[in-house]
């Protein structure tokens, strides 16, 4: 007998992780599915945002090691004991990271009749061999496996013998409307911008803290280039920065390198920490352009976000960016790991506002190929096979 769906993550914070699971629960909300989010955090606040999917939070392990296997391992148990519970409604668990795999396997190798469908965002960079066995549990005890791009499907084949289903991200074109041109002014004035990129700095946006994987000491060595050769020119403003692993060193040495490369934190590079919705959209409308060059992403939902503002991208050359980018005509895809190409691009997009309109007219162009309501479609025949699957 079918019962429900399940999507599984670890945590609540927007990132993106989360926001694939909330957006691809309410496309699947909207087909009709019986599907429930299953998540880990603080019950009393809920979600980062309203939705019309049943959801339940599960309150995050009170008493936890220092360590971020401690973390790892904590959350597991929560999830696993939350679902436990839960089991009997649901005949499919579908987790969205390591931490809700590992939990859902464990219930459904307790005895509980459900399918575990996993999807792998990407591979974490674990130092501790408990967290390196942990995560390659995580692939390969799912029932099926899916990843979201081609790159990542030839990674899990390759690395972990693990075949999967390529199912791309989509983007909720709606979901960052542009605030008005006061708030946007007002947040441009907030980081010392001016009006606009001719009348005061050129603002870079980057969407997801100070991270190793999103290139960040790159960007700084670019932008401190720049500033060696115009002065004062650009500014790059990060938003986002809560993390569930500790990038606490990394990114105190990235920040302490400011001086040495002649930027300034807070004129130079400004932190804005996570932020609501609201002020999201709105930098993603005040911002001349994103620079996201990460060294490793699994589909980079950020790029497909700004491009539905509008906003003209820097990324980098990831083969996952070039499943759906084309360097020169929709983004601009620097060298990955290269602060001087990168240095170049962010200087061609100061000084070209014609390529900037342009590659803001083809990322819109591009948008139409990735959405939630195609993503969860093809879920649902994912769905349906592995449910057919168990019953034979």
């Amino acid at each position: 007998m079918t019962r429900g769906l399940a999507l599984i993550t670890h945590s609540t914070k927007p990132r993106g992780g989360f926001v694939h699971t909330l957006s691809l629960a309410e496309a699947l909300h909207r087909q009709g599915v019986d599907v429930h989010l299953v998540a880990v955090g603080d019950p009393a606040a809920g979600l980062f945002r309203p939705t019309d999917v049943p959801y339940t939070v599960l309150p995050a392990p009170s008493k936890v090691g220092t360590t971020l296997d401690d973390r790892v391992f904590a959350a597991i148990d929560t999830l696993e004991a939350g679902l436990a519970g839960m089991a009997g409604r649901f005949d499919v668990l579908h987790a969205q990271d390591c931490i809700a795999a590992r939990a859902a396997a464990r219930v459904r190798d307790a005895g509980a009749p459900v399918t575990v469908v996993r999807t792998v965002h990407h591979v974490d960079d674990f130092t501790t061999q408990a967290l390196i066995d942990c995560q390659r549990a995580a692939i390969v005890e799912p029932d099926r496996v899916l990843v979201v791009s081609e790159q990542w499907r030839g990674i899990l084949r390759d690395e972990y013998g693990r075949g999967t289903d390529v199912v791309p991200n989509g983007v909720d074109v709606d979901r960052f409307p542009a605030p008005s041109q006061d708030y946007r002014d007002a947040l441009r004035d907030r980081i010392g911008a001016g009006p606009d990129a001719a009348n005061g700095k050129f603002v870079f946006l980057a969407v997801g803290g100070v991270e190793p994987r999103k290139g960040t000491v790159h960007a700084f060595r670019a932008l401190a280039q720049l500033k060696r050769e115009r002065g004062p020119r650009a500014v790059l403003a990060i938003v986002g920065g809560h993390s569930f692993q500790d990038y606490t060193a990394y990114r105190e040495a990235a920040l302490a390198s400011l001086p040495e490369l002649g930027l300034t934190l807070g004129e130079d590079v400004v932190l804005l920490g996570t932020v609501d919705e609201t002020e999201l959209a709105g930098w993603y409308h005040a911002a001349d352009a994103l620079s996201f060059p990460s060294v490793k992403e699994g589909w980079g939902l950020v790029v497909l976000e700004a491009m539905g503002a509008g906003l003209p991208v820097i990324a980098s050359d990831l083969p996952v960016f070039g499943e759906y980018l084309v360097d020169g005509e929709s983004a601009l895809l620097p060298a990955v790991g290269d602060p001087d190409a990168l240095a170049a691009a962010m200087r061609t997009m100061i000084d070209d506002p014609a390529l900037r309109q342009r590659l803001s007219a083809a990322g819109r162009a591009v948008l139409p190929r990735f959405t939630w309501e195609a993503s969860a479609r093809r879920h649902q025949q994912i769905y349906a096979q592995v449910r057919a699957r168990a019953a034979a």
